[in-house]
């Protein structure tokens, strides 16, 4: 198959070192604030890379659930093969697509897991179905069958009857502090806007223009 007839030229808009909030935290929230007016279907959807234990890559999406100028959290089942890599290696990529803006953005951090407490917080907040899902599926293992899989689902239900579903030790968040930001605009003919947010020692942000 040749994609080359799928090209398109990116003429949605501009981004000038003007233009840039200082800090790349309030960066992203106009673009998220963007993101949300546009009406995308998930745009905290993310593309998350890890490596694993013998440097090879490994990525996924997964959806981001709160940030603050702490970082980005997800959350995921802690004896995944994410947490198993997180664990090994906490750097991680972040990349965030919204086509229709032709926009991305990618963030370079460290992973670490969040407090209890707060793990807890947003799994009350998860629909009941979800909350016994979590209980049931032993995530990223090999399973013999879709029928296994709907077996422990369905023994999870019937253990959590009263609709009281506790927290699983195995489940929780991970933050991913930010040690660099890179926003990328799409223009015509690969012209690409790119800027780079570096955190340095003394906590401040440097942004530099980079080539497309």
């Amino acid at each position: 198959m040749d994609s080359g007839d799928l090209r398109k030229e990116d003429q949605k808009g501009t981004l000038t070192r003007a233009a840039l909030a200082p800090d790349p935290f309030e960066q992203f929230s106009i673009w998220w604030e963007a993101a949300l007016a546009s009406d995308l279907r998930e745009p905290n959807a993310m593309s998350m890379a890890t490596v694993d234990l013998e440097g090879r890559p490994r990525i996924r999406t997964v959806l981001l659930k709160n940030f603050d100028k702490r970082g980005f959290i997800f959350y995921t089942n802690y004896e995944s093969l994410k947490a198993q890599h997180i664990e090994h290696q906490p750097w991680t990529a972040l990349l965030f697509v919204w086509a229709p803006l032709e926009r991305q953005i990618m963030i370079l951090g460290e992973a670490a897991k969040i407090e209890r407490t707060e793990s807890q917080a947003y799994f009350d907040t998860r629909p009941l179905l979800s909350r016994i899902g979590t209980w049931a599926s032993p995530q990223s293992q090999v399973i013999a069958s879709r029928e296994e899989l709907e077996r422990r689902f369905q023994q999870r239900r019937d253990q959590f009857t009263d609709g009281q579903v506790p927290l699983p030790p195995f489940w929780g968040g991970y933050r991913v502090v930010p040690a660099s930001f890179e926003f990328w605009q799409g223009r015509p003919n690969r012209l690409h806007d790119r800027f780079q947010y570096q955190r340095e020692p003394n906590g401040l942000w440097t942004i530099q223009r980079l080539a497309p």
